[in-house]
Order: structure tokens, then C-alpha cells, then sequence
């Protein structure tokens, strides 16, 4: 596949900028918004969409949900009954597959067939564990990766799944399952990994009045519940995303990022935590964070409820004096990328020093940074990566792959350049 070049020059960016949507909430709402029983505004979704958000809007198209365009947000228009031959092309968004299959399966009928595609990495993320409980209750789905044919006929009952591997299998029950005629039970078989974006999913359905109860183990979800559209719902900043420039203010000049909202379920909050803990000078006031530079030390960081992070503080660790150990990060090697791999490998073609383990990652920073080229392995949080390397950088980075940022942040380097970032981007071909 041929890649856009982005040429990124040396610099300090500062500034002020906006937090974009929030692609874990936007998913979650939309969801919920085809599955109620009226019309629900979704507001925050009035720019231009990422990649992910377009597939679940795409895939919610297919389903029969409709959607208009408002000059605050986005009308969402509910789904009364799939199509027959319906196809749900998942792009590469693995939040949109595991989300939408036990969806599919609860609202499809027995005799339907309906295909589910991605591209991509998608094809080989895990998925194994969510279908194998499908089949256990009562649903036709082969083969084995996509593209998938799946049946309706979901059954309730009790769903052992694991939580160490995708917390989204869990998101994706509990938007089904309350669906069903009668009462099931998730039971965890291993700890919950994420917990953030299962307790960001529980705070969705409570808006759209779906019950569910936390036990001891897992949930218990009554059944014949009907999604009740609160009218309209908000989209918040996202945290994720926002990582990248409050990690800029930690390393060149302050950055103050707005709309963000500091009691989020966004498990990604915490960099402002870990930036603190490297060093960085942070004040928050309302819904703004501003991060200052100051003298930023390596330390120790357990990613195991946050691994989206890791591509970004990597680079932070980079231009902190020390070693700096990421732990718990086996996750990440599932990802759009073997992101424990690549990001080693972007780090050492920029000149970094770096030593990666089975499940871990050991960075020692030098405060500085050489240069060079390296490439984005289609994964979008190494777009965000490279992008802060260049504040560190002595001599220009060079980035293949960078059209990977439209995956969750479209607008990426148009906010770069109202920091004060300078870059030239080569379009692929």
C-alpha cells in the first residue's frame, strides 16, 4: 500500500487547542442512539469524522439506522429491523466489530445471514473468545476470522468471558444482552483489563434507562429492556488523543488543552498523573489542562488499563533523564500494531535507546532525540508518536505511513500547525 511522507521539522509548538470528540464515547453513543426507540441528537459530532467513527456510522447505515446532520451534532434515527443480506463493513475498527457482532445477534433473526468485514490488522485481532460465547448461546456465526457470516437467535443465559483480553467483548454483551427475553449474567473468568471503558459503557446505557446490576464476579442484565433515548446526548473530549499535546507542554513550550473533562471514565485521564509523576508542571482549571515543561525524570508505568497511552509516553521517556519501564503492556502487541515492536522501532530509528521485552517496555531518555525516518506501521498512535519526537528531535523526522492519523484524528496536523508545528506531507503516489 503506498503511504503519505509527512517531513516534520525540528521545533517547540505551544499554545492552546481544543480536545476533538471522544471516539470511545461517539461509539457508544451512536450505538445506543440506533438501538433506542426515538430520534436522540448526539452533540460533539458536528466535524469532520475519524476513521473508526465512520465505519460504526456505516455499519449502523447497513443495519437500517439512519443519521442527518444538525449544525450541533448529529440526528440519529433508530434501527426497526436489519435487512436481509445486510453487510457491516468494519473498516479496521476493532471497537466497531466486537461492539456491533453481539448486537447483530441479538436483533437479527434466526434465518437471516449477515456478513461482517473489516481490512486491515483487523482480521487478526482477537476475536475468539467473543465468538465462542456467541455459539454458546444459540447463534449461527463462520467461519472463523472475517469476513464473518453471523445469524441472529442470541439466547440468554450466563456468558463467562475473560476481561485480559478485550474489555470491549464486555461492552458489546451489554449492549445486547438487555435485549433478550430473558435475564443473563457476564461472569469474568480473568481480571478486567480497561475497566474505564466497561464503566464508560454502563454510564451510556444508564442514560438510555437500560438496568444493569454489578455482582460479585461479573453483571447481571435483566432482559426485555428498551434503550429510552434521553433526547439528546453530549460527546466529551477525548483524552486519548488529547495525550499527545498535553505530552508536547511536558517537553517544548505549554500547552493548555481544552473541553476535557477530568471526572471522565475515559481511563486515559491518568496521563495527567503520569506526566506529573515524570515532572511536568500541570494546572487544571474547569475543562482545561495545562501542562508545563520542566525537568522530567524515568519512572515506572503499568499500562494495563491504559495502552493507548503507551506510543506517546514512550516519547516523553525518551526526553525524561533515566530509565522508564512500561509493564503490563502484552496487550499491546494485538493492536493495529505489534505496538510494543514498532514503537521500539520507531524510537530507535529516531536515535533512541530502548529494550523490549515479552510484555514490557524500557526506555532510557537522553532528553534528546537524532532524527531520521521511520515508519507508522498503519497504526495511528505512531503518527502521534512521531509527532512528538520531532520536539525532541535534533534533525528532521521523517514518517511514512502518516495517513494512518485519519484511523481516530483526521485533524491532527492541522492542530500541530496551529501550535506552531512545521511539517511538509508528501501524498502517497
Amino acid at each position: 500500500m503506498s503511504a503519505d511522507t509527512l517531513t516534520i521539522m525540528p521545533g517547540r509548538p505551544g499554545g492552546t487547542i481544543a480536545a476533538i470528540p471522544a471516539k470511545a464515547e461517539a461509539h457508544r453513543a451512536l450505538i445506543a442512539a440506533a438501538l433506542a426507540d426515538r430520534p436522540t441528537l448526539v452533540q460533539g459530532l458536528d466535524g469532520e469524522m475519524s476513521a473508526d467513527i465512520s465505519a460504526t456510522l456505516q455499519v449502523l447505515s447497513a443495519l437500517g439506522a439512519t443519521f442527518e446532520h444538525a449544525s450541533d451534532g448529529l440526528c440519529v434515527r433508530p434501527l426497526a429491523s436489519i435487512p436481509d443480506l445486510a453487510c457491516a463493513d468494519c473498516g479496521e475498527s476493532g471497537s466497531t466489530l466486537r461492539f456491533i457482532l453481539p448486537v447483530i445477534a441479538a436483533r437479527a433473526g434466526r434465518e437471516q445471514k449477515i456478513t461482517v468485514c473489516g481490512r486491515g490488522r483487523l482480521p487478526e485481532r482477537p476475536l475468539q473468545e467473543l465468538l465462542t460465547a456467541l455459539r454458546q448461546h444459540g447463534v449461527e456465526v463462520t467461519p472463523e476470522r472475517l469476513p464473518l457470516c453471523i445469524s441472529g437467535g442470541l439466547t440468554a443465559g450466563d456468558y463467562a468471558m475473560p476481561g485480559n483480553v478485550s474489555s470491549q467483548y464486555i461492552s458489546g454483551l451489554l449492549f445486547a444482552l438487555p435485549l433478550l427475553e430473558h435475564e443473563s449474567q457476564i461472569r469474568l473468568t480473568a481480571p478486567l483489563e480497561s475497566a474505564g471503558y466497561v464503566e464508560m459503557t454502563l454510564q451510556t446505557l444508564e442514560k438510555f434507562a437500560v438496568q444493569v446490576e454489578k455482582i460479585s464476579d461479573g453483571w447481571r442484565i435483566p432482559g426485555r429492556q428498551q434503550y429510552r433515548s434521553p433526547g439528546t446526548l453530549v460527546v466529551g473530549g477525548d483524552w486519548s488523543n488529547a495525550a499527545l499535546w498535553l505530552a508536547t507542554g511536558a517537553l517544548a513550550l505549554p500547552v493548555a488543552v481544552t473541553g476535557l473533562d477530568l471526572c471522565s471514565s475515559q481511563g486515559d485521564r491518568a496521563v495527567v498523573d503520569i506526566l506529573r509523576r515524570f515532572g511536568a508542571r500541570i494546572e487544571c482549571r474547569g475543562d482545561t489542562v495545562r501542562v508545563s515543561p520542566a525537568e522530567l525524570t524515568g519512572i515506572t508505568i503499568d499500562v494495563r488499563d491504559t495502552p493507548d497511552l503507551l506510543p506517546v509516553l514512550a516519547v516523553v521517556a525518551a526526553g525524561a533523564s533515566g530509565v522508564t519501564r512500561f509493564t503490563n503492556a502484552a496487550r499491546l502487541r494485538l493492536k493495529e500494531s505489534d505496538r510494543l515492536a514498532t514503537v521500539a522501532a520507531l524510537l530507535r530509528a529516531l536515535g533512541g535507546e530502548v529494550q523490549e521485552f515479552p510484555d514490557a517496555l524500557e526506555v532510557t531518555g537522553h532528553g534528546t532525540l537524532a532524527g531520521g525516518c521511520c515508519d507508522a506501521a498503519n497504526d495511528h498512535r505512531l503518527v502521534m508518536a512521531a509527532t512528538l519526537a520531532s520536539v525532541l528531535a535534533k534533525g528532521e523526522v521523517v514518517l511514512s505511513g502518516a495517513q494512518a492519523a485519519q484511523k481516530s484524528y483526521p485533524g491532527l496536523l492541522d492542530d500541530f500547525r496551529r501550535l506552531g508545528g512545521k511539517f511538509s506531507l508528501r501524498p502517497a503516489g
